[in-house]
């Protein structure tokens, strides 16, 4: 990580002095962590049937903080980054910031709309926005140990699109299998299999990439994969 602040320059041109980029880093270390606690919550809960109204909105309210909110304003230092190297970057306007929020405007929409609904089966209907969250949490990370891939994120245009996709996933009809099983039957386990074994074989050669290469590969197998019919 570049120390800061650090001397770059305006669309290839005037010198500028960055600061506080290494925030967008810490930011996505804090989320991994909070998609831990986030796993380890519903453990918890599980094991000791523990279960209230109030308990599900707070968990949907630390859900929209930690993975809407904090990745909102990760996307801002992106978009900000992608900005200031334009040649007109004194002139940007602070809106071309703000379609950074819509993720945690989308993710509350997003979490409203599980909270009214029953949960019973092994699925949701739109990306959980935990997945949202660790996404967008593994840009800065890729950009960082990873510039030849990360390059594509100071283009303005490639982050609104990234913005845009993931803002649709999360409201959108299409159906994602939930990563713990309904039961623990090779028919449910399959699945979320490949998806381990696919972040276990990939890691090692892409880094970080594998986190959004991962993600692709669960918005496929959620359109493959079938929830077996419950037993009468």
């Amino acid at each position: 990580m570049s120390s800061q602040p650090y001397l770059s320059s305006i669309g290839g041109g005037t010198p500028y002095w960055i600061t506080g980029t290494e925030q967008a880093y810490w930011g996505a270390v804090f989320i991994a962590i909070a998609a831990l606690f986030d796993l380890l919550d519903g453990f918890v809960a599980r094991a000791l049937d523990l279960h209230s109204p109030i308990g599900a909105d707070l968990d949907s309210l630390a859900d929209v903080v930690s993975f809407g909110v904090a990745p909102s304003m990760i996307l801002f230092k992106m978009l900000w980054a992608a900005n200031i190297a334009l040649p007109d970057a004194m002139d940007v306007s602070m809106w071309a910031m703000a379609p950074a929020f819509l993720v945690a405007c989308f993710g509350a929409i997003r979490l409203a709309r599980f909270n009214v609904k029953s949960s019973s089966s092994s699925s949701f209907t739109g990306m959980p926005i935990p997945g949202i969250g660790i996404l967008i949490a593994s840009f800065p990370l890729i950009n960082l140990y990873m510039p030849s891939i990360g390059i594509y994120f100071k283009n303005i245009w490639v982050m609104y699109a990234l913005i845009a996709l993931v803002c649709w996933l999360m409201v959108s009809k299409i159906t994602f299998f939930k990563l713990m099983p309904g039961a623990w039957n090779m028919a449910q386990l399959w699945p979320r299999l490949v998806l381990v074994a696919a972040a276990i074989a990939l890691f090692p050669f892409i880094s970080f990439a594998a986190i959004p290469a991962v993600f692709l590969l669960y918005i496929v197998l959620s359109f493959i994969y079938k929830e077996p019919a419950k037993a009468v």
